[in-house]
């Protein structure tokens, strides 16, 4: 993707670019008061346990995708690939092609070809790739806002035709697995926000009771739902202010909207929650059209669940070896 090097030697051909196709790593920080949101890989732990399949530093670019990942064709010296998440795909050797498994890493040599199909009754996989990419960084991230034009590859998708170029490539080249099972989560647990008493006792007790439908309408930016209208007795209009991953916010229609990676860093509509950051990651990987409910936590519970979720992330990736 990087146009200056078109003579590095070790580089992939881009010859589907698959959904939505990006560069991630763990994002931006510190930059919510110039207007630039946190973006970065939308499930962090698959994130995380893609670059250490591969001997990568835990905080290397992979290439993230949505429903289908790119089809590419590798040309240089031997290199280590594996593909994490919930994910359909294969590798055409010269003389073979065998079904990937996830949580793998497989050696990669001149010639082969990875043909990201899909994901499975999820949404985001991840591309690991043994080495250092050869892209451009921005405020300290190379994660691409497709929104905003920031990030690596000039802030797009991937297109067809492109190239994926390597600055260097591993020397260990170790092959590494682990048994992971990506779990699934129905109720998504929240904290009352700064306006949760904008809305009646009904629109309270309907946000909990009642599940919502994630609608079609959502990205990297926001999650919008469907459902029951979440009545509100103040204002539905308010003062913009800052938001965060994970606020929920209720516009005049009363269908919530849940702010992912990408979000505006300011918004004025009313925020009713805030999904715990243990949830995240399991959150963005439910599907359009699946029902969900919100299931109320106290700040305390929350900070300990994240605490939980840190310990359970550390523990997966020491078993990577």
């Amino acid at each position: 993707m990087n146009i200056k090097n078109s003579m590095s030697k070790n580089y992939f051909d881009i010859i589907r670019p698959g959904i939505n196709s990006t560069y991630q790593d763990n994002g931006r920080d510190n930059l919510y008061h110039i207007g630039i949101p946190f973006s970065g890989a939308m499930d962090n732990r698959n994130f995380l346990i893609a670059n250490k399949l591969v001997n990568n530093n835990l905080n290397s670019p992979v290439v993230e995708f949505a429903y289908q990942g790119p089809h590419i064709k590798y040309f240089g010296e031997k290199i280590n690939i594996a593909i994490s998440g919930d994910v359909i795909f294969s590798i055409k050797k010269k003389d073979n092609e065998i079904d990937g498994k996830c949580y793998q890493s497989y050696p990669i040599e001149s010639g082969d070809e990875i043909n990201i199909i899909s994901t499975n009754k999820s949404v985001y996989g991840y591309l690991s790739i043994g080495g250092e990419i050869d892209i451009k960084y921005q405020w300290n991230s190379c994660s691409t806002n497709t929104k905003a034009n920031i990030g690596a590859n000039d802030g797009k998708r991937f297109k067809e035709g492109q190239k994926i170029y390597l600055k260097k490539i591993n020397p260990n080249q170790n092959l590494k697995k682990i048994n992971y099972l990506n779990t699934k989560i129905e109720n998504i647990r929240v904290i009352n926000a700064t306006n949760f008493d904008y809305f009646s006792k009904d629109g309270k007790r309907l946000f909990y009771e009642k599940e919502f439908t994630i609608s079609k309408l959502s990205d990297r930016m926001g999650m919008r739902l469907e459902g029951l209208k979440i009545e509100n007795i103040v204002n539905t209009n308010i003062k913009s202010e800052g938001l965060i991953k994970g606020v929920i916010q209720v516009p005049a229609d009363g269908n919530p909207i849940i702010m992912l990676s990408d979000h505006g860093t300011i918004g004025g509509y009313p925020k009713i929650g805030v999904v715990v950051s243990a949830d995240y990651d399991k959150l963005v990987q439910i599907v359009p059209g699946t029902k969900i409910k919100f299931e109320e936590v106290q700040l305390s519970e929350a900070e300990n669940l994240y605490k939980l979720y840190n310990m359970e992330t550390n523990n997966i990736l020491s078993q990577i070896k």
